[in-house]
């Protein structure tokens, strides 16, 4: 089965991922720079909170478009669990 939710979003993947990039960029230029141990764990932790971000996206996308079956009704049991389990998986991620 293909990952058409990753195609579908690859544009918006990527730029997170360049944003993600960036950050990391930013944890290596601190150390580099001998930075104080704060503002290097300042940076650490956004890098974290961007990388959850980006993981509870890829797991939306996943459980609406390969474990529901895309055609069925927002509304029915198993999307109301769904949306959910992405809410749970969210705050999780937080």
């Amino acid at each position: 089965m293909g990952m058409a939710h990753t195609a579908r979003d690859k544009e918006k993947l990527l730029i997170r991922v360049r944003r993600i990039r960036g950050q990391v960029e930013a944890v290596e230029r601190a150390l580099k720079e001998e930075q104080e141990c704060t503002d290097v764990l300042q940076l650490v932790a956004a890098c974290r909170g961007a990388l959850n971000g980006l993981m509870a996206e890829l797991v939306e996308g996943h459980i609406w478009f390969h474990v529901l079956d895309p055609d069925r009704a927002k509304d029915s049991p198993q999307a109301v669990a769904a949306e959910e389990l992405i809410d749970i998986v969210r705050a999780y991620l937080k």
